[in-house]
């Protein structure tokens, strides 16, 4: 019988040294792990990422059979809610999350993601990314076209190309995985992922407790130059239930918490219940000029690259104008390919029969149904009556020309083959 396993847990959230809110909503409970980064800038982001972790909470509680279907089933709930809140306020429209869940039964975990947060599984020393980015740039790096390492720093490395949106509803890479004892598994928003190496991430999550790893890694992000948000869920599977009870935590922009404490440090770190860190300031704008050119450029530029992610957007407007002119070109283009056709088949000629003549016809030799496209041009005085069987035969198929002399070639031959019957006369004998 497989053995019953327990989640040890930790969860912690950090709006970061260069934003100003939040976007990041992350999840632990006793049977459930998830992260959600909003996508779309300022509150929406927020929204997206909160309502997106409300939904999927409902999760926690021990699972029955059919873990992929539960989570596949949470994730569609959590995009109907954000489709509810768009049709509420269409103001909404373009917000979207990425969503990256883990559902655990004891036995086995099952994954359900869309976007570019990530879940990890350090199993026996060794460090394994679980879950495949929906970006443009992971797309590059399956093509061979750039490096890991050189997708860290590309200047579109924060287009995602799927997501939580309640527009396009998007199907969630899913798969199922057994747990074994001693496995730690580690959910993050892209602050974390994106800025720490795979060598990195495993030599801190080979240390210490879930909340000790959870807090180096938010630390070693923002130390490393992260200026986005940093979520971190970290928990280890135990084979008893850990003592005391954890009770679940909700980190992020879904706490609904102050995003700065404005209290003192105190001896322990208050971080990852709060869902912040609490421990670095945002920098103030006076200080923010000393600051690297690119990091200015996040603070300044309205083009962030948080707000330029493209999984959301917002319905073009005048779609119907737009179509009405695409309907135009499409037409406008058949037209023009009609009567270019038409012209040729106008410099085309034939033999054939009209009203028992041979008659050279302008046009193609062939049957449209309520199209005429060959009419007779010019009709000779040859009468297939004087032809034989077989030669009247082939001009009633008619006889392709390549030119109009071709097609008087043609008649003048059949000309000398007709067979004009002499004229019967009365006779008589003289005697």
């Amino acid at each position: 019988m497989t053995e019953q396993l327990f989640l040890q847990y930790s969860a912690i959230s950090d709006v970061g040294r260069v934003r100003k809110e939040n976007q990041d909503s992350g999840y632990a409970g006793p049977w459930l792990l998830t992260v959600c980064d909003g996508v779309g800038g300022a509150v929406r982001g927020d929204l997206a990422s909160s309502t997106a972790v409300q939904a999927l909470r409902k999760l926690d509680a021990r699972p029955s059979d059919d873990l992929l279907g539960q989570v596949a089933g949470a994730i569609h709930r959590a995009d109907d809610r954000i489709a509810e809140l768009i049709d509420e306020d269409p103001a909404l429209n373009g917000t979207s999350t990425t969503a990256t869940v883990l559902l655990f039964d004891g036995t086995s975990v099952a994954v359900g993601h869309l976007g570019d947060s990530r879940a990890y599984l350090l199993r026996d020393g060794t460090l394994r990314q679980l879950t495949r980015d929906h970006t443009f740039v992971q797309s590059l790096v399956d093509e061979g076209r750039i490096t890991e390492e050189q997708s860290r720093t590309h200047p579109h490395r924060n287009l995602i190309l799927k997501a939580v949106d309640g527009i396009r509803h998007e199907e969630p890479d899913l798969f199922e995985f057994p747990a074994q004892v001693g496995d730690r598994l580690f959910v993050c928003s892209d602050g974390a992922c994106g800025v720490l190496d795979d060598a990195r991430l495993q030599d801190i999550l080979s240390t210490g407790t879930p909340d000790y790893a959870a807090v180096e890694l938010v630390r070693a992000s923002l130390e490393a130059g992260s200026t986005d948000n940093v979520t971190c869920v970290v928990a280890d599977l135990i084979p008893s239930a850990p003592e005391p009870s954890l009770e679940p935590l909700l980190v992020g922009s879904a706490a609904e918490l102050p995003r700065k404490s404005t209290a003192e440090p105190g001896p322990g770190f208050r971080g990852h219940r709060a869902g912040d860190t609490g421990e670095i300031e945002p920098i103030p704008a006076d200080v923010s000029a000393g600051l690297p050119s690119d990091v200015r450029a996040i603070r300044s530029d309205p083009l962030d690259p948080e707000t330029a992610r493209y999984a959301p957007r917002p319905p073009a407007r005048y779609t119907w104008l737009k179509r009405v002119l695409a309907t135009t070109v499409v037409v406008g283009l058949v037209w023009i390919a009609l009567a270019f056709a038409w012209s040729w088949s106008q410099q085309q000629y034939y033999v054939g029969v009209s009203n028992n003549k041979v008659t050279i016809f302008r046009g193609l030799n062939a049957q449209i149904p309520l199209v005429d496209i060959s009419h007779p041009y010019e009709v000779s005085d040859v009468d297939i009556a004087n032809l034989s069987e077989i030669n009247a035969e082939t001009l009633i198929g008619g006889i392709e020309a390549t030119s109009l002399a071709d097609a008087h070639d043609t008649v003048e031959n059949y000309a000398a083959l007709q067979e004009i019957p002499v004229a019967e006369t009365d006779g008589g004998s003289s005697g």
